[in-house]
């Protein structure tokens, strides 16, 4: 397994660390505090040909410690305010260590609607290659101060895990304040185990999965575990440790076994595919028959409209869609080729009679199968 590990990381040229609010507002470790470590390793990283991205959480976490706060704002317009006062002092903490590191840093501001559309989805993925490529270092977070519930990751453990597909990332390492995924949780249980590799994080059971969030943060063990189940897909290992560790990227980086390594799927997705099943929220669905699902599912068909049965939602042709069975059940995405209204008249249809019943026929299919996904 070490060996595993070490073969692994030599071939990550493309590193993303994500760190949690906990490690940001955490306290300083052998007198660094985290910004002033993840400045001296990541210096050491670069100097190794490799290139990184930051995905820092903290922005809330050092509002709430400015503004003397004693919990996490509840309501959307307290985080935003909260995180409109951290931010500032979020980069300007990243900026002054890394100067000092000799270092550049670039601030980046995302939020969940940048990602689903997909022109803004590869404008930010233009600019952070530019950035890499300039040999400057972005530090990635969701915008807290505009987005709304609708456009909200959720976490940045999500927002992470789409980054690694953002930028082509080969190995995402994720910094909190645990030391990796474990058997039983390791506050309630002090005879759990940590689990040093997950080979197939498909089959862990996210669901079954706790862990309590601290104070600063949103997301838990699940949430990470989540993280890395995207990025497992996009082609893309993980390796979830704690960021309270002294050197602890450069432990990971030379192969160490330190926290829990997610080995990446073998069948990995495109990375347009990868896009359609986890940056974007789909708009709608369509209810597919039996006869297509099959089709769908074990003969790798696009789906036609033959073999949608109704539709639910408004949503316009090249938004993505839910592919749903008669109970509702979601099995497959994809990019739609026609809006709700018009499937809405072709549903049934064999692909010869489209022209007759809409005056025209773009495409034979509703989804063709390069834009669909099976979830």
């Amino acid at each position: 397994m070490k060996d595993l590990r070490k073969k692994i990381v030599k071939k990550a040229k493309r590193v993303v660390v994500k760190v949690g609010s906990a490690v940001v507002a955490g306290a300083a470790v052998d007198g660094a505090d985290i910004f002033t470590r993840l400045s001296s390793e990541i210096h050491e990283l670069r100097a190794t040909g490799r290139e990184c991205a930051i995905v820092s959480s903290g922005a809330i976490a050092l509002g709430i410690k400015k503004l003397g706060l004693k919990e996490r704002p509840v309501t959307i317009p307290e985080r935003q305010a909260v995180a409109a006062v951290g931010q500032g002092s979020l980069m300007a903490s990243y900026d002054a260590a890394f100067t000092k590191s000799g270092e550049k840093v670039a601030q980046v501001l995302l939020t969940h609607d940048d990602l689903g559309n997909r022109n803004r989805f590869l404008n930010a993925r233009n600019t952070l290659l530019t950035l890499l490529r300039l040999g400057i270092v972005p530090v990635i977070n969701e915008n807290d101060t505009v987005a709304v519930e609708e456009i909200k990751f959720g976490d940045n453990d999500e927002l992470s895990a789409l980054t690694t597909n953002l930028m082509e990332a080969d190995l995402l390492i994720i910094l909190s304040d645990i030391d990796g995924l474990y058997d039983k949780d390791p506050k309630k249980d002090p005879a759990a185990k940590k689990i040093p590799i997950v080979e197939d994080v498909d089959s862990l059971g996210l669901e079954s999965l706790t862990g309590e969030t601290n104070s600063f943060g949103t997301g838990g063990i699940r949430s990470k575990c989540e993280a890395a189940r995207k990025a497992a897909h996009y082609g893309t290992a993980t390796v979830i440790a704690n960021g309270n560790t002294a050197g602890i990227l450069t432990r990971v980086l030379s192969g160490e076994d330190v926290g829990t390594l997610f080995l990446p799927k073998e069948d990995k997705l495109t990375s347009r595919k990868h896009w359609i099943a986890f940056s974007t929220r789909p708009s709608g669905r369509v209810f597919v028959d039996e006869g297509a699902k099959e089709a769908l599912l074990k003969r790798g068909k696009s789906l036609l409209p033959s073999g949608v049965k109704d539709v639910d939602g408004s949503f316009d042709a090249g938004e993505v869609i839910h592919c749903v069975d008669l109970k509702g059940v979601e099995f497959a995405r994809g990019v739609a080729n026609y809006s709700s209204l018009e499937i809405q008249k072709i549903k049934g249809l064999k692909s010869a009679e489209l022209d007759k019943a809409l005056g025209y026929k773009a495409y034979d299919e509703v989804i063709h199968r390069d834009n669909l996904v099976v979830m």
